[in-house]
């Protein structure tokens, strides 16, 4: 199956934001590519976060038996979790897009396509097999 590589970078950091992952080009384009909206393409991004978010917390609610791995992973990062919590937190997905939206906007963060910067959410992307997509965030100036 194609996907679309997708990876967060905070301006003048060596270290990305997040984690890259990955998101499936939709069935019936995955061998020629799909042409959408920047807008369109933010929102289905946002969209799949808020699921694998929900994802996470239900998962957060099983109690979990560790193994001697998950516990070295867990000291990597700095914490061992086991599980057993429900921290209630309600995420809705149309604000999150619309927060999204927003900040592209108003400049918080710039979207690249391929190494190509998008500036206008209502310009059509073409994403292919394989595309990597970056959402670059940029950092407000002190006193600026």
């Amino acid at each position: 199956m194609a996907t679309i590589t997708i990876e967060g970078k905070v301006f003048g950091q060596k270290r990305p934001l997040f984690t890259d992952w990955a998101i499936p080009l939709q069935p019936e384009e995955s061998t020629g590519g799909e042409r959408l909206t920047l807008r369109a393409f933010i929102a289905r991004v946002v969209r799949e976060e808020v699921k694998a978010f929900q994802e996470r917390q239900e998962q957060r609610r099983l109690v979990q038996a560790l193994t001697q791995a998950d516990i070295t992973r867990g000291l990597m990062k700095g914490k061992i979790d086991m599980g057993g919590r429900d921290l209630q937190q309600e995420v809705d997905p149309q604000a999150a897009v619309d927060a999204a939206l927003l900040a592209f906007e108003d400049g918080i963060y710039y979207v690249f396509v391929d190494e190509e910067q998008q500036t206008d959410l209502d310009r059509e992307i073409y994403l292919q097999p394989d595309s990597k997509v970056t959402f670059l965030r940029l950092v407000a100036l002190v006193g600026g």
